[in-house]
């Protein structure tokens, strides 16, 4: 669906502007360059074009961006189906007798090979452009209504009356098929399929050569403004879905329309996204997830990306992560700016498989609002390899079957370091010819490492082509994996190894907190291990939140850690524990609760009583001036949340365990006190 309103301004260069403009400079400049790849997902050299298209981005950033357009006779129908009808126009435009080929700004009537494109953009970058071009993208990720203001200033004049505006919808991180990709582009392969990026979707203009603008003379400013409802899923059949997160939006001015033997494009920009709504307080959840890391525990770092609609800034949240039961909250206070974001994390324990996962925000800044969104998350199952030394010697043996030129393989350590990689091999002679291969890895102590082996076929190395297979082996001849029937493993198959080296004795002792004031505390732990440990610190964190500031510390010769921090907040209940990082792993010792200074006393300090402490069902609260009281536990959730009407209140306690929890009361005049207390039954 598509909705056009458009403004269009003439400021001549001798009249004072009517209206400034927000988002294009007025400086003259050069061009920026457009590659429109021609590219189908049964084309087998088609991700060599991808590549040098990535490598001439990453080398020009801001100046040069790719189209990649499927249509023609390697673009199929089946899923992912990346046809779009504003495609085969573009395409049909131009004359194609290979592919991947490509027009770079548009400056032939033919496509070009992949050998010319750097060549033909140097020489674009280089010309000075008649008109700068800039703007920005605001999506409703509730409604998926996008705005998308762009404007053109010309610092020169064009050599014709009339050009045309062309923006562009691009989508990133389409998972499919693709011929040649393990070969020609394997660093876009990821589980035996291709990652497909900058995909034409959708051009946005009436005509997919762009819309007229004019006059196109120096100091001329046009703005236009589009409204477009962006689809669910574009494509038939077997369409894509169209991820928010994914996208992205060109803008760019050719100088004239299909049909003219010569219509360069003048210049191009990728347009700003931002998520936004007209709502003051408008926090929104854009995606839950496992945190980047492989990892052989059940325990998982779990991220909720939050992204900030509103037109105010986001001081606090709370959130709820729930998975099959097992339910988290997340206290967070800090600052997050109009369309800016955070991610705020927790950890949970995941049951082996792939599970749902949901995030609802229930309040933000204070007041209950409510906003949510899902995920998945994963735990594979890990072999357990216990070593003596630092490193571990592993064997891969893999038995290729005819078409060894599919298949790939890689060992990655647990924040994605590659440690070692092979494939593709040979494509063998004879229907069901095989060759064996024998690879061997270094793998370091204490760490998780993941195995992962393509085919990019999607059939395994086994069968019809040869029985294939592969098995890894420690350095003693153990077979920790796979086996001679291993090889019908499909598009991808992958195993999590924990090796374990001598451990470490670490005992890290509970922190005492001594010089506290309104902002200041030092912190002593003792640690007993014999020998120096990487690196010791302190968490620490108001028990209103899950966030810990990490305080640096030393080890000194008496085998204590030590630390202090000048970053606290007046009046406030923080809990502080001690760290030692070993070999790798990070030993904590016990949480210890302490308070900052409140500056100067007020009514409320005077008369505030807290009591019986213990209690065992009812906690009475009394002083004068309250306003309201809220009851954290110790890991910072929020259980209770009273209004108090009066010098007075009572506490009914009775569905808090034994343990305990912390006050934060609110008085009148906006100040803040913490008191403490247990219950005990």
């Amino acid at each position: 669906m598509k909705k056009f309103t458009f403004a269009l301004m003439a400021l001549l260069a001798f009249t004072f502007p009517l209206k400034a403009q927000q988002f294009v400079s007025t400086e003259p400049t050069n061009r920026n360059v457009i590659i429109e790849e021609f590219t189908g997902r049964n084309c087998q050299y088609c991700p060599d074009g991808h590549r040098i298209v990535n490598e001439l981005m990453a080398a020009n950033p801001g100046r040069l961006w790719g189209v990649n357009i499927h249509a023609g006779g390697y673009a199929p129908t089946s899923y992912p189906n990346m046809i779009t009808q504003d495609g085969n126009t573009i395409h049909g435009g131009f004359s194609i007798s290979g592919y991947p080929t490509g027009v770079v700004n548009r400056t032939t009537s033919d496509g070009q090979g992949r050998n010319l494109w750097a060549n033909l953009a140097n020489q674009q970058m280089n010309q000075v452009s008649e008109c700068n071009i800039g703007g920005r993208v605001v999506v409703n990720p509730q409604t998926r209504a996008a705005t998308i203001m762009v404007e053109v200033y010309y610092t020169g004049n064009s050599s014709v009356n009339e050009n045309y505006l062309t923006v562009a919808m691009l989508q990133d991180s389409i998972l499919g098929s693709q011929s040649g990709g393990s070969t020609w582009n394997p660093s876009q392969m990821i589980n035996g399929q291709y990652i497909h990026t900058h995909v034409l979707r959708d051009i946005l203009t009436n005509n997919a050569w762009g819309d007229p603008i004019s006059p196109t003379t120096q100091g001329t400013l046009i703005t236009r403004t589009i409204e477009y409802q962006i689809p669910e899923v574009i494509g038939s059949p077997n369409g894509v879905d169209v991820v928010l997160e994914n996208l992205t939006f060109l803008a760019w001015v050719a100088e004239r329309q299909q049909g003219s033997a010569y219509r360069p494009i003048l210049t191009g920009c990728e347009l700003d996204v931002v998520f936004g709504s007209d709502e003051p307080i408008y926090p929104a959840v854009m995606g839950v997830s496992q945190a980047a890391g492989t990892t052989c525990t059940h325990t998982k770092d779990i991220e909720v990306a939050v992204q900030n609609l509103g037109t105010e800034a986001i001081t606090s949240l709370t959130v709820e992560v729930e998975m099959e039961g097992q339910t988290q909250t997340i206290n967070w206070e800090g600052e997050i700016p109009q369309y800016g974001g955070a991610k705020l994390t927790t950890t949970m324990e995941v049951p082996f498989g792939t599970h749902p996962i949901h995030a609802t925000i229930t309040e933000a800044n204070g007041t209950a609002f409510t906003n949510e969104g899902s995920g998945t998350v994963s735990c594979f199952e890990w072999q357990d390899l216990e070593i003596e030394g630092d490193e571990e010697e592993l064997s891969l043996i893999l038995m290729q079957d005819k078409f060894g030129n599919h298949i790939t393989w890689q060992f990655t350590a647990s924040d994605g370091t590659v440690l070692a990689s092979g494939g593709p091999y040979t494509l063998l002679a004879g229907g069901t010819a095989t060759q064996i291969h024998l690879e061997h890895v270094t793998v370091p102590a204490n760490e998780c490492v993941r195995f992962d082996i393509f085919d990019e076929m999607g059939n395994g190395i086994c069968c019809m082509y040869g029985h294939g297979y592969y098995i890894v082996k420690d350095s003693q001849g153990n077979v920790l994996f796979g086996d001679e029937d291993d090889g019908e493993f499909g598009e991808s198959a992958t195993h999590l190894l924990s090796v374990r080296g001598p451990q470490a004795n670490v005992n890290v002792g509970e922190t005492m907190v001594s010089n506290v004031d309104y902002n200041h505390a030092d912190f002593i732990a003792p640690l007993e291990y014999e020998g120096y440990p990487d690196q010791v610190g302190f968490e620490c964190r108001k028990v209103t939140s899950s966030d810990p500031l990490i305080i640096n510390g030393f080890y000194n010769e008496f085998h204590n850690i030590l630390g202090f921090t000048d970053e606290l907040e007046m009046s406030t209940i923080y809990v502080v524990k001690a760290f030692a990082i070993v070999n790798g792993e990070t030993f904590y010792g016990q949480e210890t609760t302490f308070q900052t200074w409140m500056e100067g006393v007020d009514e409320l300090e005077n008369t505030l009583k807290v009591y019986p402490n213990p209690t065992s069902n009812v906690l009475n609260v009394e002083g004068e001036g309250m306003d309201n009281i809220e009851v954290y536990n110790t890991i910072g959730q929020r259980v209770m949340s009273i209004e108090v009407t009066g010098n007075s209140t009572q506490i009914n306690t009775e569905s808090l365990n034994n343990g305990v929890y912390f006050l934060r009361i609110m008085a009148n005049d906006g100040n803040v006190l913490n008191r403490t207390f247990s219950v005990a039954r």
